[in-house]
C-alpha cells in the first residue's frame, strides 16, 4: 500500500467520523449561546474567505473583472432570496457576457 492510498483511506476515515459524531453525540452536548454564534460566525468567516480566493484569483494572480462581477451577481441574487438555479445561472450569464465583452 502506497503512501498516497494510506493518506486517502485515513482522511475518508476521519471524515466518516466526523460525520457520524454530529448524530451520535446530538442532544448530549449543550454548547452555551456564545460558543453557538462564534461558530456560526466562523463558519460565514470561512465561506467569505473561500469565495474571495475562488472568485479573486486564478494561478496564483488575479481572475480579472467577470468573474468577481459574477459572483457579486450571484451574491445579490442569493440575498435577494432567489432560486438557487436563478443565482448559478445569473452568476454564469454576467460572467460570460462580460468575457464575451472582452472583459477578463
Amino acid at each position: 500500500m502506497t503512501a498516497m492510498v494510506a493518506a486517502i483511506l485515513a482522511l475518508a476515515v476521519g471524515t466518516y467520523a466526523f460525520r457520524l459524531v454530529g448524530p451520535l453525540l446530538h442532544g448530549r452536548v449543550q454548547l452555551p449561546d456564545h460558543v453557538q454564534r462564534l461558530l456560526s460566525a466562523g463558519a460565514v468567516v470561512l465561506l467569505v474567505a473561500l469565495l474571495a480566493t475562488g472568485a479573486l484569483t486564478e494561478a496564483g494572480g488575479f481572475a480579472g473583472w467577470a468573474r468577481p462581477a459574477g459572483a457579486l451577481t450571484g451574491g445579490v441574487l442569493a440575498w435577494r432570496r432567489a432560486p438557487f438555479v436563478v443565482v448559478v445561472l445569473g452568476a454564469a450569464i454576467t460572467t460570460a457576457l462580460l468575457r464575451a465583452a472582452g472583459v477578463s
